[in-house]
């Protein structure tokens, strides 16, 4: 029970009961004494035993005496307290313990019942030393009072610690790990989350993404192996986190003939495969728009990203990594004690009638099961040349390809074939990483997929067109092609630089490049959101359900689109980043490159080995598909550049 003299904590200021009752009467200050004279002033209010905490029993006759003695200078109760400190933590195991207000001032010898109990209360409430609230406190560790030390040190210096840290930046000599915290904003930057960074500003550096990732490398923030690209074009490195559900049980027909998923030996997501039952060519796809319907929320996620992320390092998923298991093709099931029950897997397929000269006679639609068997490009063309089992399966798409590709290049299509290169990243337990980079292999079982996924296009756009079914249709102008294309690498190259962009609507249109009177993409829906609309729309009609119309698909289309966009670029950038860090791994390098195009003295080159253009001044006349050798030089990673100069 409090009485009047009793000083008290109210609103964690001092104040004087000076009567008591239901109710208690306090005075305090509202305003300080000033330094010009001015005294101070006080006010008194009606206070509940709740709102106010006893801190000294007095009995006191002022306030002011109590206040004078809190704004004095207090050495000697701040020795006290660290001495109170060291006796309580003399034990390691007490380190976190609680100890009562009163406790404290026992060990510290202060009596907190005088006129100074307030500047023994805020000396206590602030010291380093102690943490927690009245009357109850808890003794921090060293290392805890260490960093609030360096804390308070640091703010009460922080201009002359910044101008040292600025000083030392502009050096490009960084004392780390301390340093890392003020360049922070500056990997922001590099990174694309800002475009401003103060502490660049100041040392005089210019503000821009390249220049903050040459700064990071500099000092030794980043290794060269970062790579900042996705991040700037707002892409995340992670894929899609949402499961989709496990695929509905529907009506389905079951096909009895194998089809054959042919892909790359390192693709972990098939999602395309190709059979034929002696009558009907069929291109079977994964089947995730089963479950992802139009405008739920992994369609939203998948048409913000627009496209799987495929970069040197790994893969970021559009849809989820778990959904391989239920909606990739050929991906073997297994019971529960581990054993392999069967490769049936669902698909949207697309059943062709071919004509012999390659036409599309007849497309159906339907969803499937499958038995789907996995081949690498290396493995088909093996089996095909062997004339195995497999090989005689393979043997009418091998045929059909040929006769597809034939029918194109009558109708004026454009074929370019330019060097490739397949950049691998692996790193070791300590992050480092390492680069290797070998030329893509040409199979000829790739040509027969890529002939098979164009006529899936074109039969998916026939059927969509025919059932006027709103859809991505893709068209591209034709090129103006010159009749002088020289032969060689300069030939491809001529034919790249003519071809004009492809556009994406709901009108069909002719694809001139391709040699197609109309065509859409249908067969990536696991990793590009235009293929996923397309299987949205398709099934939608098989199932008899309302269609999106056509303003509904220009909007889909044109934000995965424009995602889509941005995930390109940044795998381009990527490649290009790894492929510099791979020249600066081996600067005893060198290629061969090959003359293109001649631009008066210079001579503009592919280099195929690495899949690298650049412009050359040759020591000596040549002449197109004229073979230099090369070697790099200045290469520079943040702003994605590197010269090359003839050995």
């Amino acid at each position: 029970m409090l009485t009047k003299g009793n000083i008290v904590l109210y609103k964690n200021q001092p104040a004087l009961i000076t009567e008591s009752g239901d109710k208690y009467t306090i005075t305090f200050c509202t305003a300080p004494a000033t330094p010009t004279g001015k005294a101070a002033q006080y006010g008194t209010q009606k206070v509940r035993d709740k709102d106010v905490v006893l801190l000294a029993a007095g009995p006191f006759t002022s306030l002011e005496p109590v206040l004078k003695a809190a704004d004095g200078d207090v050495p000697a109760i701040t020795a006290s307290l660290t001495e109170a400190w060291e006796l309580l933590s003399s034990d390691e195991e007490t380190a976190g313990d609680t100890y009562d207000y009163s406790d404290i001032l026992d060990y510290a010898s202060l009596d907190g019942n005088g006129n100074d109990c307030f500047a023994i209360y805020k000396a206590l409430t602030t010291d380093v030393h102690f943490a927690g609230t009245f009357p109850s406190f808890t003794l921090r560790t060293q290392a805890e009072i260490d960093e609030l030390n360096a804390k308070a040190y640091e703010k009460e210096h922080e201009a002359e610690i910044r101008g040292a840290f600025i000083s030392r930046l502009k050096a490009r000599t960084l004392d780390l790990p301390g340093d890392a915290k003020f360049m922070q904003e500056v990997e922001a930057l590099a990174l694309g989350s800002t475009d401003k960074s103060k502490v660049m500003k100041e040392a005089g550096f210019k503000e821009t993404p390249e220049k903050a990732h040459q700064l990071l490398l500099d000092t030794g923030i980043w290794p060269m192996t970062k790579n900042p690209h996705p991040a700037r074009h707002g892409l995340s490195m992670q894929s899609a986190t949402e499961a989709l559900a496990s695929p509905p049980e529907e009506k389905r027909t079951i096909v009895d003939h194998t089809a054959w998923a042919i892909d790359s030996p390192w693709s972990t997501d098939p999602d395309d495969a190709i059979a034929y039952d002696g009558t009907y060519y069929w291109v079977h796809i994964a089947d995730p728009a089963s479950t992802v319907t139009p405008g739920c929320s992994i369609d939203v996620t998948a048409r913000n990203r627009g496209s799987t992320l495929y970069i040197p390092e790994g893969a970021a998923r559009m849809l989820s990594e778990g959904c391989l298991a239920d909606y990739a093709l050929g991906l073997c099931e297994y019971d529960e004690n581990g054993t392999a029950t069967g490769k049936k897997s669902n698909a949207l397929s697309f059943r062709l009638q071919i004509a012999d000269d390659g036409t599309i006679e007849d497309v159906a639609v339907l969803k499937t099961k499958v038995h789907v068997e996995r081949l690498s490009y290396e493995g088909a063309d093996a089996e095909y040349a062997a004339g195995s089992e497999t090989g005689k399966a393979l043997a009418p798409l091998y045929e059909a390809a040929r006769r597809n590709e034939q029918r194109r290049r009558d109708l004026g299509g454009v074929f370019i074939e330019l060097p490739e290169a397949h950049i691998t990243v692996q790193k070791d337990a300590e992050g480092n990483a390492t680069v290797e980079i070998g030329p893509s292999p040409r199979y000829q079982s790739s040509d027969v997929v890529r002939e098979f996924m164009l006529l899936a296009g074109e039969g998916a756009a026939r059927f969509a067109f025919k059932n006027q079914i709103s859809f991505p249709f893709v068209s591209q102008e034709a090129p103006d092609i010159p009749k002088d294309i020289p032969e060689g690498l300069a030939g491809q190259y001529r034919l790249r630089r003519c071809m004009r962009s492809r556009s994406v609507g709901v009108t069909p249109s002719s694809h001139a490049g391709l040699g197609l009177g109309m065509y859409s993409q249908v067969t990536s829906p696991l990793r590009r959101y235009s293929d996923l609309i397309s299987h949205q729309q398709l099934r939608a009609f098989i199932d008899g359900r309302e269609l999106l119309n056509k303003d509904e698909m220009l909007e889909r289309i044109s934000a995965g689109d424009a995602a889509a966009g941005a995930t390109n670029r940044a795998s381009r950038e990527s490649d290009l980043h790894w492929t510099l860090v791979y020249l600066k791994q081996h600067p005893e390098w060198t290629g061969e490159a090959v003359v293109v195009e001649l631009r008066g003295k210079q001579a503009y080159c592919l280099i195929p080995s690495i899949a690298q253009e650049t412009l050359l001044t040759p020591t000596s006349a040549v002449e197109l598909n004229s073979v230099l050798t090369v070697k790099a030089g200045n290469i520079n990673i943040p702003e994605l550049s590197v010269t090359y100069q003839e050995v």
